[in-house]
């Protein structure tokens, strides 16, 4: 199933969408550095089991988004307006969302702040966001000033895609092979007159952010969610039994949990990618017979 290419608030969001455009409509957010092709594996899975429609969001700086002007920041919050901004080009007061890593983040962010206009959460390998302690808000600043001025640095080029995932497997934040790689670099590469390519991210997504929510705030926030939320975290992914995660699973009512064999893509995995699907339609299924019953 191949994908239609949108554009969205007057061309400032990019997105995928599959499915019908009359059937309901999920919304997609990718991770950190990655893009809607985040979800080109899982979401043919859905649409066909599920007769549904998801549109997944490219956030501004990734992708084929268009980047922040000069002199703005990317703070998580700012990403909610891009998932509120795509809603009004779709039409939808409210819409499940389908979310993996920062955007499980800004999922959560918008659940909590807007319940009304997020009717479910799935979250894949993700819950919350990051925090700073208060005693570290100074540092945190400090990072986040020196950073901002200096010059960014050009976007990296490379000879051919094959180098450009190479380079995304070797550098990684978090563990990922080649072909699970494969479709967020695809999506991420201009390529250039000379026959190389070019990452498209803004590379001021790499800064350090001025300034963190809290430990007690993002608590605050994670206890403040009222849609039903199915967590699927991958056995090697990046919450596991960290404190810090254990403390937002308990805080988060209602929450279902499943823990799948896979990493923290493991929605784009081979091997994991059924089982993820699977877990997900039937959390839906289950959901709606109970509408039905009540």
């Amino acid at each position: 199933m191949s994908p239609t290419e949108l554009h969205l608030d007057e061309g400032r969001l990019a997105a995928l969408a599959w499915g019908e455009p009359e059937a309901p409509t999920w919304l997609a957010l990718h991770g950190w550095l990655d893009n809607a092709a985040s979800f080109s594996r899982l979401a043919p899975l859905l649409v066909e089991t599920l007769g549904i429609r998801i549109v997944a969001l490219d956030f501004a700086g990734h992708g084929h988004s268009r980047r922040h002007p000069p002199g703005v920041d990317y703070a998580i919050w700012d990403y909610c307006h891009d998932v509120l901004d795509a809603m009004a080009s779709l039409k939808l007061e409210s819409a499940p969302l389908l979310s993996h890593s920062m955007g499980a983040g800004v999922a959560c962010l918008l659940a909590a702040a807007l319940p009304e206009r997020v009717e479910r959460l799935m979250l894949i390998d993700g819950l919350g966001t990051l925090s700073t302690p208060g005693r570290d808000t100074a540092l945190q600043l400090r990072k986040g000033l020196l950073s901002h001025r200096r010059r960014s640095s050009p976007s990296p080029r490379y000879a051919d895609i094959e180098s450009a995932v190479a380079a995304r497997v070797a550098g990684g934040v978090t563990p990922i092979d080649t072909e699970t790689a494969w479709p967020l670099v695809e999506r991420n590469l201009e390529r250039l007159d000379d026959g190389h390519v070019r990452l498209r991210t803004d590379g001021r997504l790499m800064r350090p952010s001025l300034v963190r929510f809290c430990p007690e705030q993002v608590e605050g926030l994670i206890a403040a969610i009222q849609a039903p939320t199915l967590l699927i975290e991958g056995e090697k992914g990046i919450l596991g039994e960290r404190a810090s995660a254990r403390q937002a699973r308990a805080t988060l009512a209602g929450l279902e949990r499943r823990v799948l064999p896979g990493g923290h893509h493991l929605h784009l995995e081979r091997e994991a990618l059924a089982e993820v699907a699977v877990s997900i339609a039937q959390w839906w299924q289950m959901a709606a017979c109970m509408r039905v019953e009540q």
